[in-house]
């Protein structure tokens, strides 16, 4: 009797100890669940918050954007069309020999080190032709001076030193082309602002003379409609001259890999011993 009472007070007190347990991990499960539920709602609210604050970031650079684009085409209106379009041309077909230069630069820039050393494994093992298509299948000023040279082979070194100095002037002008235009836009937009605001201080005074009066409205008026065209004939000379020495700079590095490239194409045919 005494051990059937044992064995179901311990059943009980076993009984317990897991009915605790299970209300124990349930509300640890209901505690998580609840925290979840708090970051879940406060992470939305941040997403909330933060797509409010970028909306309305948005929303003010596109009002900012506008203002600007508004304020430079009231500008541009108020300092007299008849001037400010020849300003404005300036600007688009310069900017367009710019790009047009850009461009061709950048393709132009070829990796001679590899170039080279494709060309040194085909003249090692004697293979002119080899090395005149690998010459020829590279684009850039550098690779055409090598072909050139590398079609003059027969009249040794000095006739390959003449083909590549011929050749090579001939891809220089290549390089510098429409380099003449830009200059030409370069000074031209801020003689023609100059002009601009010559002739607009004359009709200012113009308009003095005919109102026999100095007003401070008609003579600052007519100032600064005249001093728009120099300030945007500055601007685009500016931008212009910018893009110009970058191109420049583009045209000095081609050349420089150009003239290594020679130097290393007649070597490299002497240690080959390509020279007939």
């Amino acid at each position: 009797m005494r051990k059937l009472l044992f064995l179901i007070g311990v059943f009980m007190i076993a009984s317990f100890m897991g009915a605790h347990d299970v209300l124990a991990q349930a509300a640890d499960s209901v505690a998580a669940a609840a925290g979840e539920a708090v970051d879940s709602l406060a992470a939305a609210g941040t997403e909330a918050a933060a797509a409010v604050t970028e909306t309305v970031t948005e929303a003010a650079a596109s009002t900012d954007e506008v203002s600007a684009f508004q304020t430079l085409k009231e500008k541009f209106i108020e300092g007299d069309w008849i001037w400010m379009t020849p300003v404005l041309a300036c600007m688009i077909f310069g900017l367009a020999f710019c790009i047009e230069r850009i461009i061709t630069l950048n393709i132009a820039s070829a990796n001679t080190d590899t170039l080279m050393a494709k060309i040194d494994d085909k003249l090692a093992s004697g293979d002119i032709e080899g090395a005149k298509e690998v010459a020829k299948a590279t684009p850039g000023p550098a690779a055409s001076v090598i072909y050139e040279g590398l079609r003059n082979v027969g009249g040794g070194a000095e006739g390959v030193e003449k083909a590549i100095v011929s050749y090579g002037s001939v891809q220089m002008s290549l390089l510098e082309k429409g380099l003449v235009w830009i200059s030409l836009f370069i000074a031209l937009a801020p003689m023609l602002g100059f002009l601009g605001t010559v002739i607009g201080m004359i009709q200012a005074f113009d308009k003095i003379q005919a109102a026999g009066d100095i007003s401070p409205t008609v003579v600052a008026g007519g100032i600064k409609v005249a001093l728009l065209t120099t300030v945007f004939g500055l601007i685009v000379a500016i931008v212009l001259q910018i893009f110009y020495n970058y191109i420049v700079s583009k045209i000095d590095a081609i050349t420089m890999k150009m003239e290594e490239s020679s130097i290393a194409l007649v070597e490299l045919m002497l240690r080959n011993k390509s020279f007939k």
